[in-house]
């Protein structure tokens, strides 16, 4: 897949981030007064579980990108620990006596954090992913595909519909993804790549990884 193969071919921007978190956030809101202890989707983490994950994942990638010379071979080496066995391993916790509207707080800021540093970090800037080193944009469309799938997790488990904009799929699919399709509906491809859904003439996948070098 390439930029000039899809009518949604340009890059992946810091409002991209932003709009994705936003759009999170504003969804999930609406069920602040559920019980976010349930499943989410085909996770083995709770609701409440995936949104920390998630928020600790766009925290990371800002976090990647933060240092004069940031790493091209290691994380930065915060300390990250897991609060039950097979719990996601976090620096970011939210307050539980804040309530799932402190934890959309958390989630919202770790939003803001990755989207200054996807709009201020000089173009050539590199930093270390387990899945390539990459550049700021690279890291946004990691925080909008976590943020996009992570949020259907969650959606799923608390019975919400979420549907998000198929330009904003379509983007990190083509920074991200480039053996996935281009034509179809690009976030049923999303959840396909994802390995969340299937995808006519495609074997659902078991397995599944991002490729965030720069092309």
């Amino acid at each position: 897949m390439s930029r000039e193969s899809t009518p949604h071919h340009g890059p992946v921007t810091a409002d991209d981030v932003a709009h994705s978190v936003r759009l999170s956030v504003d969804t999930l809101a609406e069920a602040a007064a559920a019980d976010w202890s349930v499943k989410a989707g085909s996770l083995d983490w709770d609701c409440w579980e995936t949104a920390e994950h998630l928020a600790d994942d766009l925290f990371a990638y800002a976090a990647q990108l933060g240092p004069a010379r940031p790493p091209l071979d290691t994380d930065v080496p915060f300390d990250w620990t897991s609060r039950r066995p097979g719990g996601p391993a976090n620096v970011v916790f939210a307050n539980r006596a804040a309530g799932p509207a402190g934890l959309l707080q958390v989630l919202d800021a770790s939003g803001a954090l990755l989207v200054a540093m996807v709009r201020t970090a000089p173009r050539d800037v590199r930093a270390h992913h387990v899945f390539g080193v990459s550049d700021p944009e690279g890291f946004g469309a990691m925080g909008v595909v976590e943020t996009l799938v992570h949020t259907q997790d969650i959606a799923e488990g608390l019975g919400l519909g979420w549907s998000p904009p198929g330009d904003l799929c379509a983007r990190a699919l083509v920074r991200l993804f480039p053996d996935a399709p281009v034509d179809g509906d690009s976030w049923r491809t999303l959840l396909w790549a994802t390995g969340r859904g299937e995808l006519a003439g495609r074997e659902r996948l078991t397995s599944w990884r991002w490729y965030g070098e720069v092309r």
